[in-house]
């Protein structure tokens, strides 16, 4: 890449799950990374964001070590950037952001080492480090994914024609993925897979054909991961009546949570979002819209 150009990379948030979907339903959404790269004599990473400050400012940074670790894989030495981090995604509140810096660390070995990987290449990178595709499909394909990973291969389809609004809450308190996960149960019965598992498959056909009330009952019908979850929200039960006394069909954590994630037809979300934060001034309350596209890279000349 020649040294007086930059790009910009720009990757949306996601929400994963949607009640019944662990591990397979993604949700690309209008929260966004962004980095704006150029080639240096050494790798510094730099941030806007009071939240990212904490993070090591040279290779060791997440995103430079997955791309190094990707351009690695393909024989190629990264050249070291200078980078600069802008980030609208709040850490550890369920709103993929470990999944956003993972792509973006992808597209930053893809443009930097000429890679010229495909999106399935990128999906399957991306999951190997994420350890399923939900978030990370959504912030490559953006819209609606449903993803599989086994045999250390990753299958998705995405649909970006859904018309809905969403209103997310956020806690002000973290809850790390792997704290949630500690509480899931190791083993399922088939009877409770056979539900657990029906209950998915039809919220999947409830969002494509726009059947609001069937999806909404779905979400709040998931046996995979909420039951067991809920307990560690601070007022989810609270949020999800609230929610739906004002107009939302359906609510259901965000990933691991805290954040609860509230769906709504189109033209509904802005007063959804308007009642939930009066209902919870303590909380952070987000009117948010899909985002029908996922990962971008835009590479500008630099003047003078």
């Amino acid at each position: 890449m020649p040294l007086n150009n930059r790009f910009i990379i720009k990757v949306p948030a996601s929400t994963a799950n949607l009640g019944p979907g662990f591990d397979s339903i993604g949700l690309a959404v209008d929260l966004f990374l962004t980095l704006e790269v150029e080639q240096s004599d050494s790798w510094v990473f730099s941030t806007v964001n009071d939240e990212l400050q904490e993070f090591p400012s040279d290779e060791q940074h997440f995103i430079g070590q997955v791309a190094i670790a990707t351009a690695k894989r393909f024989g190629k030495v990264l050249p070291p950037c200078k980078v600069t981090i802008d980030s609208e995604i709040p850490l550890a509140r369920g709103l993929g952001s470990s999944a956003s810096a993972i792509v973006a660390g992808i597209e930053l070995a893809d443009v930097m080492s000429g890679l010229e990987l495909s999106k399935q290449e990128k999906l399957q990178l991306a999951t190997e480090w994420e350890g399923h595709p939900d978030n990370v499909g959504a912030s490559l394909y953006g819209g609606l994914v449903v993803g599989c990973y086994q045999d250390n291969e990753v299958d998705m389809l995405a649909f970006t024609n859904l018309d809905m609004d969403l209103a997310v809450v956020i806690p002000k308190e973290v809850l790390l993925t792997k704290d949630s996960r500690e509480v899931l149960p190791k083993t399922f019965s088939r009877q409770e897979a056979v539900q657990a598992s029906a209950t998915g498959n039809l919220l999947v056909a409830a969002l494509l054909s726009q059947n609001w009330d069937t999806a909404g009952k779905m979400m709040s019908s998931d046996l995979f991961h909420q039951p067991y979850r809920k307990p560690l929200i601070r007022g989810f039960e609270e949020i999800e009546q609230a929610a739906k006394a004002n107009g939302a069909f359906g609510a259901a954590l965000s990933g691991a949570g805290p954040t609860v994630i509230c769906f709504a037809e189109k033209g509904y979300g802005k007063q959804l979002s308007q009642s939930l934060q009066q209902a919870f001034p303590d909380m952070t309350v987000k009117h948010l819209q899909i985002s029908p596209h996922g990962s971008c890279v835009k590479i500008d000349s630099i003047v003078g």
